[in-house]
């Protein structure tokens, strides 16, 4: 595998007439951090979809983890990849609890069904829950929560399992500024473990690119606009080309910014 987690070849995804994505090309080494930005409709979801092994290229090829996503056994491959997003958000039911919710992801499952944990998955879950500020909440349903502890417990989540790749679909969104300030400083720290799994994040602001992420991939109707390590790639021309306004980039130590020119 040459330490590459993820590679796309011209991977092309059809919904009826429309191209969700159209021949993507994406590398994904097992140190890089990447975040992808665009605009709504851009194929950012559709992109994590492809490299969670949750949906298969209709032309190229996709391997995650050196196996093709295409005819892979996906169950396997999908317990090696963390995936949050607010698909996943939405099929959790509210009363689950957060520790139920975060232990069962270790199985594969979204869920308890009368399965028996031991001592060791309890020890891991709550662990994860304390590393990423809400192991106050551990006992609660998960319909009681914030959003801003909904979307840590999601990343606590896909955490669970120990994964190779993780994958976070606008793990900001909806957070007010102090939550996401901590949300992207707790992914920062992430980012700078070694031991920590390739990561790839989604979102539509420069602004939350966390410290610490090396790699940018711009998308706009479902094509590549450019990407490569985060200070070459990350221009005013590139972010113009991608969100189709001109655009002003500025660099605040390892964080981002744009506005309109």
């Amino acid at each position: 595998m040459n330490g590459q987690v993820l590679r796309m070849s011209g991977v092309t995804v059809r919904r009826g007439e429309a191209e969700l994505l159209r021949e993507v090309d994406w590398t994904v080494e097992e140190d890089e951090r990447w975040a992808v930005l665009g605009p709504n409709g851009a194929g950012k979801t559709s992109l994590l979809s492809v490299a969670a092994a949750q949906l298969a290229p209709d032309a190229g090829s996709a391997e995650v983890l050196g196996e093709p996503v295409a005819g892979a056994d996906t169950t396997e491959l999908r317990s090696l990849v963390g995936f949050a997003s607010s698909a996943v958000a939405n099929r959790i039911p509210d009363a689950m609890t957060v520790l139920d919710l975060v232990i069962s992801a270790a199985y594969g499952y979204l869920g308890r069904f009368g399965e028996e944990y031991g001592t060791v998955d309890y020890g891991r879950g709550r662990a994860l829950l304390n590393r990423w500020g809400v192991g106050h909440v551990a006992e609660r349903r998960f319909g009681t929560l914030s959003e801003g502890e909904r979307k840590r417990v999601l990343i606590t989540r896909a955490l669970m399992a120990d994964p190779e790749l993780l994958l976070l679909d606008e793990p900001a969104a909806g957070l007010d500024l102090g939550g996401r300030e901590d949300l992207l400083g707790r992914l920062g720290t992430l980012a700078g473990d070694i031991d920590a799994p390739a990561l790839a994040i989604v979102s539509h602001h420069v602004e939350e690119i966390p410290p610490g992420f090396t790699h940018v991939l711009m998308m706009r109707e479902g094509a590549v606009t450019a990407a490569g390590p985060v200070e070459f790639a990350m221009t005013g021309e590139n972010l113009s080309e991608t969100f189709g306004l001109a655009l002003k980039v500025e660099r605040d130590g390892e964080r981002w910014s744009a506005r309109a020119v």
